[in-house]
Parts: C-alpha cells; structure tokens; sequence
C-alpha cells in the first residue's frame, strides 16, 4: 500500500512529503524517539517529523533538499503543520502551502 504523499511548498518550491518506513527511521535517528511517540502539542517532534518525511521523499524522488531542520522550521508555517497532520490520512495528494 503507497503512502499518502503531501506536497509541502517552501519559498515557492513544491516538495514531497509521505510517511515512509525511512521517515520514521529517520526521525528515530534524529530524535531517539518512535514516531508514534509524538504528543499532538510537542511542536519541535511535530515540525521533525514532517521534515523527515520530506528529507525521505525527496531522498527517494531524487529531489535535492539540503534544507537543514531549523531551516525548515523556519519557513515551516502553522497551517503547513496543520495541513500536513489533517491531511496526510487522506486519499488524495494535497499540496500544503503558506497562506498567501
């Protein structure tokens, strides 16, 4: 079964953001944490979390993303994080972006 995929828009570049058996390596390395460990209020887990999804996407895709982790927080908006959490058990693709 695929992973629902969220497009995440940073500056104005569309990237790919699913959860993926990578991503939730990826947060464990990062974090010492399981994924399904993240409290729906820890904003730091939160933010990390979606970042591995991309870094492990776009890693997959072939999509080059070096943005560092406070560097995506730092354009991370808060309905991008809200978007991502309602829609990543979705159906569909969703591009999440920044309110204009």
């Amino acid at each position: 079964m695929e992973s629902k995929e969220v497009k995440i828009v940073i500056d104005g570049r569309e990237y790919p953001c699913r959860v993926t058996m990578g991503a939730l390596m990826r947060y464990n390395d990062v974090t010492g944490k399981e994924a399904s460990e993240i409290a729906s209020n820890d904003m730091r887990s939160l933010v990390t979390f979606i970042w591995c999804c991309t870094v492990s996407a776009c890693r997959h895709d072939r999509i080059e993303f070096e943005m560092s982790l406070e560097d995506f927080a730092d354009s991370l908006s808060p309905a991008q994080l809200s978007g991502f959490y309602s829609n990543v058990g979705t159906s569909e693709k969703k591009t999440v972006s920044s309110p204009a």
